[in-house]
């Protein structure tokens, strides 16, 4: 897919709401923020940038297995390990999930179930110009987070575009984010200068907003980020 249209951006973003309303996931999801171009308010949107606040399953709140489920299904850890080389089912991603979708269950470089790659499979099409960022904590924390972050490495691909929208929230949908988001309602300012508003000084600013649009420009279909804060 080539973008989208600012109605087919925000008709994506409410099916996502509702699949994050409607559907077991992988971990529980706490938050859904609409960031970037779509927030922004540009028409058409080259790439929609998505935000998800998860938990970090501490404990599986799976149902438990039946009484009568075989010794691996009991141990969805080695289950899963020996039909998909996978580890970590039941420990960073829910086991009732991975027996429900285990089409989408993603690994990181390691080898253990990732959250963020698995979220991504569940709610997103391999072809759609889509960023989704995942992380513990919430949108408005991690920006300033991720900010220092790309600082100390000299790295602003890291960064997050700190102009986004809370679309839903602990199980609660905002009907006017998205009215406004459709309307192109909302009044943010440019990246460079939603930066400065964070503390960089206009020419940091200018240089970290120009290098983050580059690297979105080079990306294509779906990617996805996680990060623990």
């Amino acid at each position: 897919m080539s973008g989208f249209a600012r109605d087919a951006a925000a008709d994506r973003l409410e099916r996502l709401v509702d699949t994050v309303e409607d559907e077991r996931l992988p971990v529980p999801v706490r938050e859904v923020w609409a960031v970037g171009d779509v927030a922004l308010g540009l028409d058409p949107v080259d790439r929609l940038d998505v935000y998800l606040t998860k938990d970090i399953l501490m404990r599986d709140d799976s149902a438990p297995a039946t009484a009568n489920a075989s010794d691996d299904d009991a141990d969805p850890d080695s289950q899963f390990h020996e039909s998909h080389g996978i580890e970590g089912v039941g420990k960073t991603v829910r086991a009732d999930w991975a027996r429900e979708y285990p089409h989408y269950l993603r690994a990181n470089a390691n080898g253990h179930a990732a959250p963020e790659k698995c979220l991504a499979a569940h709610l997103l099409e391999d072809d759609e110009p889509i960023h989704l960022e995942v992380c513990n904590a919430p949108f408005e924390d991690n920006v300033t987070q991720r900010l220092r972050g790309a600082q100390l490495r000299e790295d602003y691909t890291q960064l997050l575009d700190p102009r986004g929208v809370c679309l839903w929230a602990d199980g609660t949908r905002s009907d006017d984010a998205f009215r406004k988001l459709r309307d192109s309602e909302l009044a943010l300012p440019t990246l460079s200068r939603a930066l400065e508003m964070l503390g960089l000084d206009a020419d940091e600013a200018t240089d970290a907003a120009r290098e983050l649009h580059a690297w979105r420009d080079r990306q294509d279909g779906v990617t996805v980020r996680g990060d623990v804060v």
